[in-house]
């Protein structure tokens, strides 16, 4: 056991662990642009943030009329951001810090996003993460995608966690809706300031309105201390 006693932290990694999100907008217009869409925004993209690839792709159907399939669309997705994702994906130097600190006091740590398995093993190995970070659920491998709190419950239990000892970090609102219906604690870390008042940000338990500019792996760290012995 920790000195954070029982405790699992469960990392979101795009926008949380890594500044990714300007690769998931450059694969996504070069997929909607190949099926006529040619004016996909940076503002249109901030609307699929925290939502995962599968159901992002489905929407992208029903909003443009698409008569492609919504699997095919995913796998076009997938393939475009892998390759942009293992040319360069930066870490928050700040997370980076957070889990190394974890991994020092022997807190499990997993990984739920709703990226493809494959881009996360590639984000993971590319930025050394995944020397931490061993344990690894994508969306795909669930039934259903946040805000349902499926790919959350799946990284518990393969860390052997009961949920109500996971802290979960997240840069969404549907991650902080899942880590509430997954009986867990989030510290939310918006990707997108304006959206800090979206009602699913309303649901974690710590909310740091400025994102990553006000995160800090320290004070991070003692907060989940005084969480743990608060338990």
């Amino acid at each position: 056991m920790s000195d954070l006693g029982t405790l699992s932290v469960i990392f979101d990694l795009d926008g949380t662990l890594v500044d990714s999100e300007p690769n998931y907008y450059e694969a996504s217009r070069r997929t909607l642009a190949g099926h006529g869409v040619p004016d996909f925004t940076w503002a249109d993209n901030e609307a699929y943030v925290g939502i995962g690839n599968q159901d992002a792709t489905r929407l992208w159907k029903e909003r443009y009329g698409l008569a492609v399939p919504a699997e095919d669309l995913l796998a076009e997705l997938n393939l475009c951001y892998l390759d942009l994702a293992r040319a360069r994906t930066p870490v928050y130097p700040e997370m980076r810090k957070l889990v190394e600190l974890l991994a020092a006091d022997g807190v499990p740590m997993a990984v739920a996003s709703g990226s493809s398995p494959e881009a996360i093993e590639a984000i993971l190995e590319g930025t050394g993460l995944g020397a931490y970070l061993r344990t690894a659920v994508s969306a795909e491998e669930v039934p259903h995608g946040k805000p349902a709190p499926d790919v959350l419950l799946e990284a518990a239990r393969r860390l052997g966690a009961d949920p109500a000892d996971c802290v979960v970090l997240e840069d969404g609102a549907p991650g902080a809706v899942a880590a509430h219906a997954a009986g867990m604690r989030c510290i939310a870390i918006p990707y997108v300031a304006a959206q800090a008042d979206a009602p699913g940000f309303a649901t974690a338990t710590l909310l740091l309105r400025g994102g990553q500019t006000e995160f800090t792996a320290q004070s991070a760290y003692a907060w989940l201390r005084a969480t743990a012995r608060s338990r």
